[in-house]
C-alpha cells in the first residue's frame, strides 16, 4: 500500500483468486502501470471501461485526473488515481473509496444491461513515489524533489554511456528542449567517510544541461536511510 507519503493505498473489490501486477517487469511510460497510461490490449470491453472511469473522474473536480489505466482478458481493472495539488500524487483513502464504489456501481449497471462482463474485478490505487516521470510535462511539477535520472551521455568517440544520479531540477528550458540539473543533497551524494558533512562548495556549484531526448528514465528518489 501507498501512503500520502509517497507509498501505495491500494483499494480491492475482490479479495479472493486476486490477479497480481507483473511486478517484476520493468516499467516504461505507457504501460499501464508505474509508466501511467492506457492499456486496453485486445480486451473488447476495454473501451466501455475506460470511457466510464472518465466520467467519474469528472466529479472529482480539476485536481484529480486517472494516472494509469489497465485492463486484463480475465476481467481486471487496475486504476491508479493522481491527485494533482498532492506532493505525491496521491489521493486520500476517502477518495480512492469513493472513486471506487461510485465506479463499481457503474460497472455492475452496465454488466446488468448486458454491455459489459458482469463479474469484473477492480484494484484503485495511487502511482506513488515508483512512478516514472514524463519529460518534460512531469518535471516542473516535481521540481522541489529529488529525481532519480537514467540518462546518456553522448560522446565524440565510439559509443555513448548510460549514466545515472539523483538530481535536483534547476530549469527547463523550452526553446532548446534541455534542462539542467543539479545534486541532490541525499546520501548518494555525500562523501561516505564524511560522515555529518554537507555536501562541498564544488559540489554544489555542479551543474549537467541535458536536452530531454537523452533522458532515459526519471522517477521520484525513494530515500532507504
Amino acid at each position: 500500500m501507498k501512503r500520502q507519503d509517497g507509498y501505495d493505498e491500494t483499494i480491492e473489490e475482490v479479495v479472493y483468486d486476486w490477479e497480481e501486477e507483473d511486478d517484476k517487469a520493468k516499467a516504461v511510460i505507457g504501460d499501464g502501470g508505474d509508466g501511467g497510461g492506457f492499456v486496453l490490449g485486445d480486451v473488447s470491453w476495454g473501451e466501455n471501461a475506460l470511457r466510464i472511469a472518465r466520467d467519474i473522474i469528472l466529479q472529482f473536480g480539476d485536481d484529480m485526473e486517472i494516472f494509469a489505466f489497465k485492463v486484463s482478458p480475465r476481467g481486471y481493472i487496475y486504476v491508479r488515481l493522481d491527485k494533482l495539488v498532492n506532493k505525491y500524487g496521491c489521493p486520500s483513502m476517502e477518495e480512492m473509496e469513493n472513486f471506487s464504489s461510485l465506479y463499481k456501481k457503474r460497472l455492475d449497471e452496465a454488466g446488468e444491461s448486458g454491455d459489459m462482463p458482469s463479474d469484473l474485478a477492480l484494484e484503485v490505487s495511487s502511482p506513488g513515489a515508483e512512478r516514472l516521470l514524463k519529460v518534460p510535462n512531469d518535471l516542473e511539477r516535481f521540481k522541489e524533489m529529488p529525481m532519480q535520472v537514467c540518462y546518456v551521455e553522448i560522446n565524440e568517440g565510439p559509443g555513448n554511456i548510460e549514466k545515472d544520479g539523483v538530481f535536483l531540477l534547476e530549469s527547463v528550458e523550452a526553446a532548446s528542449e534541455s534542462c539542467v540539473w543539479k545534486l541532490a543533497n541525499v546520501r548518494e551524494n555525500r562523501d561516505p567517510l564524511a560522515k555529518g558533512r554537507p555536501m562541498s562548495r564544488k559540489q554544489k556549484e555542479w551543474r549537467l544541461s541535458l536536452p530531454f531526448g537523452s533522458l532515459k528514465k526519471v522517477s521520484l528518489y525513494i530515500d532507504n536511510e
